[in-house]
This record gives structure tokens, sequence and C-alpha cells, in this order.
């Protein structure tokens, strides 16, 4: 799957119809955003059975805000709409792929378990 552009707009419809959930939060005069993007754009490629998007910042504040971003690039991960994993900065692209094949053996029920 090609990396698709998030906004305010379409974030309830990819919450809805997505299990894993991958965001990079960004700018365009971000030059760490410009050095993990295309490390993010390849990881896409070969997991194209989840869902990666990109969130602008500069357009999309209230996203920004609504996942409590404070600096960027940061990498959000939901499952089953639950925040998994939250990171700034580049990730290299080995430690992504790992952050991937881990996020799909999370089970969810037993994390909100385990905060109750």
């Amino acid at each position: 799957m090609t990396v698709k552009i998030v906004t305010e707009k379409n974030i309830e419809e990819v919450l809805e119809k997505n299990q894993i959930i991958f965001l990079d939060f960004w700018a365009s005069w971000c030059e760490p955003c410009k050095v993990f993007a295309p490390i993010y754009e390849r990881v896409s490629k070969t997991h194209p059975d989840l869902f990666f998007g990109k969130v602008n910042t500069e357009v999309e504040h209230l996203l920004g805000s609504d996942f409590n971003i404070r600096s960027i690039p940061t990498l959000v991960i939901l499952k089953e709409g639950t925040i998994i994993f939250s990171e700034s900065g580049v990730i290299p692209e080995y430690v992504m792929n790992n952050i991937v094949a881990e996020s799909r053996k999370i089970d969810v029920s037993s994390l909100e378990k385990s905060e109750d």
C-alpha cells in the first residue's frame, strides 16, 4: 500500500476501516522528517496489508493536538483504535520493520486490562 494523506476530514474513516494504522506526523520545513520520509515509504511498500498515513502538522493542527504531538517527525501506531506506540525522531528502516512485526503481535485487549 502506498502512504495516504490523513486529514481531519478522513481520520474517522481511517480509524474505522483499518485494524493497524501507522501515522507519520511531519512538516515540510523539518529536515529529520525529510530523512524519515523515504524510510517510511519503503516500509509501507513491504507491508501492503497495513495502513500507512502521513499527517502534515502545518495543516492539520487539530490532529497534531489530538495525538499530543510535541516534536516531529513522530510515528504513532494504533491498533483497534488504541495507541500502542509513539516515538519521535528518525527511526532506522530495520527498526521500523521490527516495530511493524511487534505491532502485529500486540493483543490490545490485554493492554486495556492491564491499565484497569
